[in-house]
């Protein structure tokens, strides 16, 4: 029998919900390009339900324990003395989500000896050091594309408030003024405009399709070319290196992996390389951007706006300064864990748990870290190394 140590999300701070909005979520049967959903052996829970915090615990306490397993499930997961830390120097299986991470660092990999697998309920194991990872023969697997479109329409959603001037425009409706004025001296039309897309893979090619209707001129950049038939389609044009894209772009929105090759690529230097007026907008995450130089070049007006999903550490600091910095419209990392997408990686989990289990071959399309060598995704997406250093800052969040 197992340990299972699963960190989760809170419950709403207003309770758990009795009810949901919406009676059903929509029936998808495959990801574009056709994989196909989880397919686990059964469910335990309603598709739709909130299965993220930890009352629902993804819907797998009665599959686990009823299987004789031990499964322990928190949020308490930053510094020493968290529940998680202690609870994972026995642990054999970790699950985490990339919204609310369980930092795996080299220290507490060493710490956790009977660790043999750790699991992301979503997309993006960078909260884990893969190369402890390796090192020490875990395997780390994660719900590949389970929550790409989710993401991808938050981008999206992302760029137009950040154009548009949405979110001051709302203030003004709260506080019961009508400051046409005020609201429109910075909304400009997205129809024209440059817009580059930093990784395009399924996330940044899916964001590329839901803009193309919007009349603008379309970039990109990938150390993975797309075909030229996908090019042509979108009328994308392609730049080697991100440094030659956004001289040209209005609009950059980031959806490559973070990894050493990633970390801090938006510093000083790569701003000042962007027109002045410049939008960015991140659903990544959020070490790929430089903390102290994106607050910069936004008070400075170098950046007209940054928009992003993604933060570094998570939960950040209440001081972080993306919280106060102007002309922003940071979320606390919701994009990709909307009620649809938490019924694929919940349901995703439950397969990559039923197939270790019974000793059969996890989906390689899951695989990050296998054998002691990156593996499906993983080799595809990362690089060799760590970049989880400075994460026990999130602490600063639980003490304040």
């Amino acid at each position: 029998m197992a340990k299972i140590v699963c960190v989760l999300y809170d419950d709403p701070v207003t309770g758990y919900p009795n009810s949901y909005a919406r009676d059903d979520i929509p029936e998808i049967k495959n990801y574009p390009g056709g994989q196909t959903l989880p397919n686990p052996q059964k469910i335990d829970f309603t598709p739709g339900a909130l299965l993220g915090s930890v009352s629902s615990a993804l819907g797998l306490r009665k599959f686990l324990e009823e299987s004789g397993h031990t499964f322990v499930v928190t949020s308490d997961k930053d510094g020493p003395n968290s529940v998680f830390e202690q609870e994972l120097v026995d642990a054999d299986i970790v699950i985490s989500q990339p919204f609310w991470p369980a930092y795996l660092t080299e220290e507490r990999i060493a710490k956790a000896k009977n660790l043999k697998l750790a699991i992301t309920a979503g997309i993006g194991s960078d909260h884990v050091d893969l190369q402890a990872a390796m090192n020490k023969g875990i395997t780390v697997a994660e719900l590949t594309y389970c929550n790409s479109i989710s993401t991808a329409e938050h981008a999206v959603m992302m760029i137009l408030a950040l154009v548009r001037n949405y979110l001051p425009s709302h203030d003004w409706v709260l506080k019961k003024g009508w400051n046409i004025a005020d609201c429109v001296e910075r909304s400009y039309d997205l129809e024209g405009m440059n817009v580059g897309i930093v990784g395009a893979g399924r996330i940044g090619s899916a964001v590329l399709r839901r803009l193309k209707p919007f009349d603008v001129k379309l970039h990109y950049t990938d150390k993975y070319r797309l075909p030229a038939d996908v090019e042509k389609e979108l009328g994308v044009t392609y730049h080697p290196d991100v440094e030659s894209m956004v001289a040209v772009c209005d609009v950059v929105s980031i959806h490559c992996p973070l990894h050493p090759k990633t970390e801090h690529l938006f510093n000083d230097a790569l701003l000042a390389k962007m027109k002045r007026g410049a939008y960015i907008v991140n659903t990544a995450r959020g070490k790929i951007c430089d903390r102290d130089a994106i607050a910069r070049a936004s008070r400075s007006g170098q950046l007209a706006g940054y928009a992003g999903d993604v933060w570094f550490p998570q939960p950040a600091p209440k001081d972080h300064p993306w919280r106060t910095m102007p002309h922003q419209g940071m979320t606390p990392h919701v994009a990709g864990t909307s009620l649809p997408a938490q019924a694929r990686y919940a349901a995703g989990v439950r397969e990559i748990l039923e197939c270790w289990f019974a000793k059969r071959a996890i989906r390689n399309e899951y695989l990050i870290v296998d054998q002691g060598k990156l593996a499906g995704a993983g080799a595809h997406a990362y690089t060799a190394g760590d970049v989880t250093q400075g994460s026990g800052e999130a602490e600063k969040f639980k003490a304040a």
